[in-house]
């Protein structure tokens, strides 16, 4: 697999994940205790087993639209697995924590969410700093564009 299909891939993952979130009947509904969130629109459990609401939603969204257009060129996608790597890999640091693990009241982490999150985040590190080919390539080009 070539580090721009990762990208894409991924994307088009992020893409589906963010519409199913949108659609009521995949979304159980949230267990009283976990009702410390601040935006309770859309908060529920999709597939009943990861924590979202309409921010997270948005996010996955976003990080969906990002692999697409970041999947066309190998230095872009190079930048978004690197990216999400570092993002996602925050995310499920914060999702350990109290307090942290609901982004201060704003996007639920905690859960299921936090293995989907260090999922993410190591496998698109692999790609985004061990994938040998593309890093190389890619940072051969960035060096004779330098230079």
């Amino acid at each position: 697999m070539t580090i721009q299909r990762f990208a894409k891939v991924l994307g088009a993952l992020f893409l589906v994940v963010g519409v199913l979130g949108f659609i009521p009947a995949l979304v159980s509904p949230a267990p009283a205790e976990r009702l410390g969130l601040t935006v309770q629109t859309g908060f529920g459990y999709l597939l009943g087993l990861f924590a979202i609401n309409v921010l997270h939603n948005l996010v996955h969204l976003g990080i969906g639209f990002w692999g697409w257009i970041a999947s066309r060129t190998p230095v872009d996608a190079l930048r978004f697995c690197r990216g999400v790597a570092v993002f996602y890999g925050a995310l499920t640091v914060m999702g350990l924590i109290p307090g942290l693990d609901t982004t201060l009241g704003l996007i639920p982490l905690f859960g299921h969410d936090v293995w989907l999150h260090a999922l993410t985040a190591v496998s698109a590190a692999y790609f985004g700093y061990y994938w040998t080919d593309a890093v190389v390539e890619v940072e051969h080009r960035e060096t004779r564009r330098a230079a």
